[in-house]
């Protein structure tokens, strides 16, 4: 059983993955607004125990997957953290001594099986295929030999980008990171219990079928456990934050010529042990 936020009818509800759909239990723990507040409670376990047996309330295509968190403080992301990435930029620097950072805002993501939204500002509309984690204990300075046991549960990220504006100043990416739907988190949050979920795993992208992005998260140039140490020198982590662990070489940028989403198109970001993550993309309407 995974834990996810999903809609049904005009009511955001949460509860758990069972066979033919999901079991609601936000009415069940109403205490709990999100399951931000579920794991600031430590209570994932009560959750999965409360579910043990029984059926799914919201049968497969009656709801619309969310984000699992709608409502995290930080969503902090890490970028070029793969061999093959650093590589891209072709400006013969091996892999840098620490990682880049930037913020996402959880309005720029949308759930599973929801589409991207590609706005009328720009083209460029691309994917980034990820693992992401969910801080469950909360930290300042937490060293890295025990970083992974902050960790509480783990899920997918398409980290979509539009690309024109993430060159529109000389610094920063923060623009072209955040715009409305742009990504997509989900589908679920799958319970964190052993290092060897994340340690070495697969990870693939797909667009239309065809393989974009494939690498293993044991090639991470600054693993999870160095991420959440770094992240937390400066900022405190807390129960429900998120970090986007990175992706690798294959996004739409870097063929020639570049091959931007376009209305239509289905992406799948897939990971051993953590589920499939599908969009499709359309339009915004304005």
């Amino acid at each position: 059983m995974n834990l996810a936020t999903f809609t049904a009818g005009n009511e955001q509800l949460w509860g758990v993955t069972v066979p033919g759909g999901v079991l609601a239990l936000s009415p069940e723990f109403p205490q709990w607004k999100t399951l931000r507040n579920v794991i600031e409670a430590g209570a994932v376990e009560t959750l999965l125990e409360r579910a043990a047996g029984r059926a799914a309330t919201h049968d497969d295509g009656s709801f619309v997957w969310n984000i699992p968190i709608p409502d995290p403080e930080k969503i902090v992301c890490v970028g070029v953290n793969f061999p093959d990435r650093n590589a891209e930029y072709r400006d013969g620097q091996e892999a840098p001594p620490n990682m880049s950072l930037f913020p996402r805002f959880p309005r720029s993501f949308t759930g599973h099986q929801t589409p991207l939204i590609r706005p009328p500002e720009s083209q460029q509309l691309d994917y980034e295929g990820e693992m992401a984690i969910v801080i469950g204990k909360g930290g300042r300075r937490i060293p890295e030999p025990e970083a992974l046991s902050h960790i509480t549960a783990l899920s997918l990220c398409n980290e979509g980008t539009i690309r024109d504006w993430v060159r529109h100043a000389k610094f920063n990416v923060t623009q072209g990171k955040n715009w409305d739907s742009s990504g997509a988190i989900g589908p679920w949050l799958v319970p964190y219990v052993d290092p060897a979920q994340i340690v070495d795993i697969g990870l693939t992208t797909r667009v239309n079928g065809n393989l974009r992005q494939q690498d293993r998260t044991g090639r991470m140039l600054f693993p999870v456990a160095r991420q959440i140490a770094y992240i937390s020198t400066f900022t405190t982590l807390v129960p429900g934050d998120i970090i986007i662990t990175g992706t690798p070489t294959g996004a739409g940028a870097r063929f020639d010529p570049p091959i931007w989403l376009k209305p239509g198109d289905v992406i799948e970001v897939e990971a051993e042990g953590i589920g499939l993550l599908r969009n499709t993309v359309a339009d915004e309407v304005v």
